[in-house]
């Protein structure tokens, strides 16, 4: 997530009422314990990924919907909730993988919606990247751009109060994503974008604060992620940085439209 934003997303979290998403129960996957909430009938299976900090329950008024319009797929990364910690780096190549052993232990078969939330969005980036033959279509909400930690968005830059509420109240685990978001942001721009693979932005129009260089410079981010995707439908949504909780009804449109988009392409390759 864009690091100055994340004492408004925990407090977004707080006023949510805490809401979880039910169900959740966990899996060995690998050696390790991992906690995830799998419901839901059909093809293809939406995949939820979390952003830095955050648990599965930033999807909770997303989830009921999204679960009755196909199989739906939301867990704790390694290190969160009661996802055993991993003792591989904290990079976006490492998350992935970590996914698609949850994916396969669960027999879920791909292509997959993938949606992914603020450092979920660049992880998501970097999966559909990598497996674009595994993706039938990808829903970035606020997602971070892979430059994102460049330029006026170094940590370096953070205002000093962020830099000690981060250090306090983050766990390790999501000290060591942010130490290796720059190496994930690298991963995601040294990939070619499959053009095949539809692309929904969902944008914040009030994330920022008051002006200054940081803000500005992650505006200019936010608006740049539907150009890394040609094509993408980018639509700009009356919230902050935390879509899920404030609009969440902007996140289940983006996902129908991703599913039917999805089932269209695969009946049409049925036909042929």
């Amino acid at each position: 997530m864009k690091g100055w934003r994340w004492a408004g997303m925990l407090l977004a979290l707080v006023l949510s009422g805490c809401a979880t998403v039910p169900g959740t129960t966990t899996d060995i996957v690998g050696g390790r314990q991992v906690e995830f909430v799998l419901a839901g009938q059909g093809a293809p299976v939406v995949v939820f990924e979390n952003g830095l900090g955050a648990t599965m329950d930033w999807w909770s008024k997303v989830w009921p919907d999204a679960m009755a319009e196909s199989r739906s797929l939301a867990y704790h990364r390694a290190g969160y909730g009661h996802s055993d910690a991993s003792a591989q780096p904290r990079d976006g190549t490492h998350v992935v993988e970590e996914l698609r052993a949850l994916l396969q232990a669960r027999n879920l078969p791909p292509p997959y919606v993938l949606v992914g939330h603020s450092l979920g969005g660049l992880y998501m980036q970097l999966f559909a990247r990598k497996h674009p033959s595994e993706v039938a279509a990808l829903v970035l909400v606020d997602s971070t751009h892979p430059d994102q930690v460049k330029g006026a968005g170094n940590p370096e830059h953070w205002p000093t109060w962020l830099k000690v509420v981060f250090r306090a109240t983050t766990s390790d685990t999501a000290k060591q994503e942010l130490a290796a978001l720059d190496a994930t942001g690298n991963q995601v721009s040294h990939l070619p974008v499959d053009p095949s693979v539809p692309v929904w932005v969902l944008s914040a129009l009030r994330a920022t604060g008051a002006p200054s260089a940081l803000a500005d410079d992650a505006n200019r981010k936010r608006a740049d992620i539907a150009h890394l995707y040609p094509g993408s439908t980018q639509v700009w949504v009356d919230s902050g940085h935390g879509i899920p909780l404030e609009k969440p009804e902007a996140v289940v449109s983006a996902v129908r439209e991703a599913v039917r988009a999805a089932r269209a392409s695969r009946d049409t390759q049925k036909a042929q």
